[in-house]
């Protein structure tokens, strides 16, 4: 059982890693894309302006928490 959960927490900080926001936001933007795949709607310009973003909103939260 321990190999399993030691599993299941790599994959989780590596995933989420130290910010859970980011995590969330990346998909959402995966599934957003996918919806706008779905209605036959080119989905390749979404990811990099959300990309950006989430790297901005990122970096701003850093910035702030370091004050």
């Amino acid at each position: 059982m321990g190999i399993i959960v030691s599993f299941g927490r790599f994959w989780y900080d590596f995933v989420v890693g130290d910010d859970w926001t980011v995590a969330v936001g990346v998909v959402v933007a995966l599934a957003l894309a996918a919806v706008l795949t779905r209605v036959h709607l080119a989905a390749w310009w979404w990811l990099p302006p959300s990309v950006g973003v989430l790297l901005a909103a990122s970096l701003w939260r850093a910035a702030r928490a370091t004050r």
